[in-house]
């Protein structure tokens, strides 16, 4: 048995495109020339899914991640804002894991928590359950396309 990752983006009208995780590292590079011109100038939805695969059947749903990606006018990805975005939310995992964030004067520094939510959402249940299954099953959703 082993752990497969999947990449969907969620368009506006709740429609899933699968993002190859090749094409989604060359998107997260500095200066990419990577871009996926569909989702130019917009805000979109990713579902990360861990499966677990034995052979080559899918077992199960493993891990369910849900960020948001920024894309500019011509297509491509945000990097670092959707960088800064998972940095803060390990910051505040580990903050509240370790109990650090508290200033003298008894407040909270709750800015992390606040930055890392703002790059996530949370899906409708009928909309994971499609997410689930298009994880599960190949074919249930589009496959976008990334240039560059």
């Amino acid at each position: 048995m082993s752990l497969s990752s999947r990449l969907l983006l969620v368009d506006g009208d709740d429609v899933l495109h699968r993002l190859p995780v090749s094409a989604y590292h060359r998107l997260l590079q500095p200066d990419a020339a990577a871009r996926v011109p569909a989702f130019a100038g917009r805000r979109v939805r990713l579902a990360s899914v861990v499966v677990e695969v034995a052979g080559s059947v899918v077992l199960g749903v493993r891990r369910l991640d849900f960020d948001l990606l920024e894309f500019d006018a011509d297509g491509r990805l945000d990097a670092r804002r959707y960088g800064a975005q998972q940095v803060a939310r390990l910051d505040a995992m580990l903050s509240s894991a370790l109990g650090s964030g508290v200033m003298p004067s008894g407040v909270v520094d709750a800015s992390d928590r606040f930055r890392a939510r703002g790059g996530t959402w949370t899906p409708a249940p009928e909309l994971r359950r499609r997410i689930e299954a298009a994880a599960c099953a190949g074919g249930l959703a589009r496959r976008v396309r990334v240039v560059g």
